[in-house]
C-alpha cells in the first residue's frame, strides 16, 4: 500500500530574449552552468531513522525539502488523487485541500478559477516552478490535469522566490516525465453532458540506449458546458526526452501543445432572478444569456523548455529551468448587466472580443551548495530569474447591437455582430536576484532567512482614446525567514514571516500611475507526522496584509488606496486510519476585510467564512469484492456577501456530495465511475456584483488499461 506523501517576447524575439537570458547566467558569476528541474523534486529521499520515507518538493524553498521540514503552509495533490477524483478541471484540485476556494465562479470550460486565502490565485499558476501567464484581461495560460504527475500550493506571500506573486499564494503544477522503467496507460471515459475523453500516457528507456528516457502524453477530450448549447473539444499532447550527458550532468527537454476550440460557458447571472427571486421566479442554472450561434472561443498553446541539472562537485550543484510560452486566442464572449430591466425580465448584455497573441520568455538559475558538520546542515540558494511578457491583440469589446434578452424565455438571432476596433499591447520585464539560506541545528531546529531584489517594467499601449498609455518601472526588496522545531513525537511547530509584491497596469481616476500593492504575512502553525500513523496532520494560523490595494467603488471605477486584510485558520490531514481505509479532511476560517478611504472597513465580498471537506476511501482485500474501492466525501460552503457595494445580499451556504467506485478487473484493467454533485444540488456558489450557479451533477465512467 502506497504511503501518504507529507505535505509538502514579443518585440523582443525569442532569439533576443535567450541571448540577454543567457548574459544574465555568465555574468552574474552566480549562475554559468545548467540547473535543476524543479519538477524532478517527486523523487523519495529518507529523512531520518525514525522518519518513513517521504515525498520531497522544492516549491516551498526551491531547495528539494519534505514538507514536514519546510516553516510553511504546504499542500500536495498527487496523481492517485487526480486519478481517484477523475479531475479533468485544473480548479478542481483542491477541493479537499484547506486555504482554497475553489471555482467561485460556478464552472467556466475557458479558464480555471481559484482565490487563496482570500486572495484571487489569478496570477498564482506555475509549471515546474516557471510562471503561467495570465495577462491582458483574457489571455489566460490553461492547465491540462492528465499532463500532470503532481500540483504543490505554497500558500502565503512568496515574492522572495518567485518576484511578482499575488499574497495568497503559489500554485506549482509539475509535469509527467520521462521514467526508468516502461509503462503505459490507455484510458477511455464517458459521461453525461456529451463527455467523451481518450488519453495515452507512454514511457521508458529509448530503445537501444542506456542514457535517455521518453515519455508521450496524449488527450483528446470534448463535451458540453454548463449552460445550454455550448461545448468546448480539446486536443493535447506534451512529450518529454530526459537524457543523461554524463554522471553529473541530466537534461530534459519538456514541451506540449494543446487547443481548444468550442462555445464559452460563463455564468454571469442579474443578482436578481438568480440569488434573490422575482415575481416570475428564478433563472434556469442551464440558461444561456448570450448567443450561441455567435459566441466563440479558440485558444491555442504552445510550450517548449529544458530542465539542466549539473553537480559540480560534492558540495556545489547548478540547476536551469527554462521555458518559452506562445498562445493564441480568439473571444468573442456575451455577458449579462448585473442589474434586471424594470420589467424583472429581460436584461442588457455586453460583448468581450479578442483576437491577440502573447509570447513569454522565463528563466531561473540556481547554484545550491550544501556544507555538513557532526551537528549542523547548512543548505544555500542563489538565484538569478529573468521573465519577458508580451501580449498583442485587437479589442471589440462593446461593439455589435445585441438586444436585451428575457431571461426566462431566451430567444437568440436578433443581432449584429461585433467588430474589431482597436490595437493594444502590454508588456512586461521582471529581472530578479535572490538568497536563501537553510540552517538544521542538530535533529531539532531548523533555521530559515532568504532576501531578493527585483527590477520589474510594465507597459500598456492602447489605440483606444479613452485609455492612457502606462510605463513604469519600480524596483522592490523581499524578504522571508522562518524558524522550525522537529520535536518528539512527530509534533514540529513552526513560526514564519514572508513578503509578496504585485505591479499594477494602469492609472487610478486622478490619471496617476498604480503603485505595485505589497503584502506580508506572520504565520503560525504545528505538522503533525506520529510514526503510529501513515500520513500527516497541519495546522497553521496567519495574518496577511496587502496595501495600495486597488479597490472599484460604487462608479465601477478602479481606485488604489485601500488594504485587504486575510486572518484566517487550516487544518488539513490525510492519513489512513486502517491498512484500507484512507481519510481526507480539510477546514478553513477566513476573515477577509477591505478598507479604503471612502466606505472605511467592510467585509469582502465572494469569500466564505468557512469551508470545511471529508473524503473517505475503503479498499477491499480478499474475498467476493478483492479489488473493489469506494470513495465519498463532502463538501461544506459557508455564506459569503455580495462585492456590490450598493447591495447587503448574503449568499446561503452549502454542501455538496461526492463519490466514486472502482474495479480493479485483473493487474491491467480498471473500470471506475464518478459522480460530483451527487445530488444534483443547486446553488450559489457566490456573488461579485454578479451571482454565479454552482457545477451540476456530472457522470463520469472509465475505463483504463496499465503496461
Amino acid at each position: 500500500m502506497s504511503h501518504i506523501p507529507s505535505p509538502a517576447a514579443a518585440d523582443l524575439c525569442l532569439s533576443l530574449a535567450i541571448r540577454r537570458a543567457l548574459g544574465l547566467s555568465l555574468s552574474g558569476a552566480l549562475l554559468a552552468l545548467p540547473l535543476t528541474a524543479l519538477a524532478q523534486d517527486s523523487a523519495t529521499t529518507t529523512a531520518s531513522e525514525d522518519s518513513e520515507t517521504m515525498v520531497v518538493t522544492a516549491t516551498a524553498l526551491k531547495v528539494a525539502t519534505p514538507p514536514i521540514e519546510t516553516p510553511r503552509a504546504v499542500s500536495q495533490v498527487g496523481r492517485d488523487e487526480l486519478d481517484k477524483r477523475a479531475v479533468n478541471s485544473y480548479d478542481e484540485t483542491f477541493r479537499y485541500r484547506s486555504g482554497v476556494q475553489a471555482a467561485p465562479y460556478g464552472s467556466d470550460n475557458g479558464v480555471d478559477w481559484f482565490n487563496i486565502r482570500g486572495f484571487s490565485g489569478e496570477n498564482s499558476t506555475y509549471q515546474d516552478g516557471l510562471r503561467l501567464f495570465r495577462e491582458g484581461g483574457y489571455f489566460w495560460w490553461v492547465t491540462e490535469p492528465f499532463g500532470l504527475e503532481r500540483v504543490d500550493l505554497l500558500k502565503g506571500p512568496a515574492s522572495i522566490l518567485y518576484g511578482e506573486a499575488p499574497p495568497g499564494g503559489v500554485v506549482n503544477a509539475i509535469s509527467k516525465r520521462p521514467t526508468e522503467e516502461r509503462q503505459g496507460l490507455f484510458e477511455i471515459q464517458g459521461g453525461n453532458k456529451d463527455h467523451r475523453q481518450v488519453g495515452i500516457d507512454t514511457s521508458g528507456p529509448l530503445a537501444g540506449t542506456d542514457n535517455m528516457r521518453y515519455r508521450m502524453v496524449g488527450l483528446f477530450r470534448e463535451g458540453d458546458g454548463e449552460l445550454d448549447y455550448t461545448d468546448n473539444q480539446r486536443v493535447y499532447l506534451a512529450p518529454s526526452l530526459a537524457v543523461d550527458l554524463s554522471e553529473d550532468t541530466t537534461v530534459t527537454f519538456l514541451a506540449s501543445y494543446m487547443k481548444d476550440h468550442g462555445t464559452p460557458s460563463k455564468g454571469f447571472r442579474p443578482v436578481d432572478g438568480s440569488l434573490e427571486t422575482t415575481e416570475f421566479g428564478r433563472i434556469d442554472r442551464e440558461t444561456n444569456l448570450g448567443e450561441p450561434d455567435y459566441e466563440h472561443q479558440e485558444r491555442e498553446q504552445v510550450s517548449l523548455g529544458y530542465e539542466l541539472e549539473h553537480d559540480i562537485d560534492d558540495t556545489w550543484q547548478f540547476q536551469q529551468n527554462l521555458r518559452y510560452n506562445r498562445m493564441d486566442l480568439l473571444l468573442r464572449s456575451l455577458s449579462p448587466f448585473t442589474t434586471l430591466n424594470a420589467d424583472d425580465r429581460t436584461v442588457g448584455r455586453y460583448l468581450t472580443y479578442r483576437d491577440g497573441s502573447y509570447d513569454a520568455f522565463t528563466v531561473d538559475n540556481r547554484l545550491v551548495g550544501k556544507w555538513f558538520t557532526a551537528n549542523t546542515e547548512n543548505t544555500l540558494l542563489l538565484g538569478v530569474d529573468y521573465q519577458n511578457f508580451d501580449v498583442d491583440y485587437q479589442n471589440g469589446d462593446g461593439t455589435g447591437t445585441f438586444t436585451e434578452i428575457d431571461v426566462f424565455e431566451p430567444e437568440y438571432g436578433n443581432y449584429s455582430p461585433g467588430s474589431l476596433q482597436y490595437d493594444a499591447e502590454e508588456k512586461k520585464e521582471q529581472i530578479g536576484v535572490y538568497i536563501q539560506d537553510q540552517l538544521r541545528l542538530g535533529d531539532r531546529w531548523i533555521l530559515l532567512g532568504g532576501i531578493r531584489h527585483d527590477s520589474a517594467s510594465v507597459e500598456s499601449y492602447s489605440e483606444n482614446p479613452l485609455a492612457n498609455d502606462y510605463d513604469e518601472s519600480e524596483n522592490q526588496l523581499s524578504f522571508s525567514g522562518g524558524v522550525m522545531y522537529l520535536g518528539d513525537y512527530g509534533i514540529s511547530p513552526y513560526l514564519s514571516y514572508s513578503e509578496s509584491f504585485s505591479p499594477q497596469v494602469g492609472r487610478g481616476p486622478d490619471g496617476q500611475a498604480y503603485e505595485p500593492s505589497e503584502g506580508e504575512q506572520w504565520e503560525a502553525g504545528v505538522k503533525y507526522t506520529p510514526d503510529w500513523l501513515d500520513g500527516y496532520i497541519t495546522a497553521a494560523v496567519f495574518d496577511l496584509k496587502e496595501t495600495n490595494t486597488l479597490y472599484t467603488d460604487d462608479q465601477f471605477i478602479q481606485s488604489q488606496g485601500g488594504e485587504r486584510h486575510s486572518q484566517g485558520f487550516e487544518l488539513e490531514g490525510v492519513s489512513y486510519l486502517t491498512e484500507k481505509l484512507q481519510l481526507t479532511a480539510a477546514y478553513t476560517y477566513l476573515d477577509i476585510t477591505i478598507e479604503d478611504p471612502e466606505r472605511g472597513e467592510f467585509r469582502a465580498g465572494l469569500i466564505p467564512r468557512h469551508q470545511a471537506s471529508l473524503w473517505l476511501d475503503y479498499g477491499f482485500e480478499g474475498g467476493a469484492l478483492h479489488g473493489l474501492e469506494i470513495g465519498a466525501g463532502a463538501r461544506y460552503v459557508g455564506e459569503s456577501v455580495n462585492a456590490d457595494p450598493n447591495r447587503d445580499d448574503e449568499v446561503s451556504s452549502y454542501t455538496v456530495y461526492d463519490a466514486m467506485a472502482s474495479y480493479e478487473i485483473n493487474s491491467a484493467w480498471t473500470a471506475q465511475v464518478n459522480v460530483t454533485n451527487l445530488t444534483d444540488k443547486e446553488y450559489i456558489s457566490g456573488c461579485d456584483y454578479w451571482c454565479y450557479y454552482g457545477e451540476s451533477r456530472s457522470v463520469i465512467g472509465s475505463l483504463k488499461y496499465r503496461w
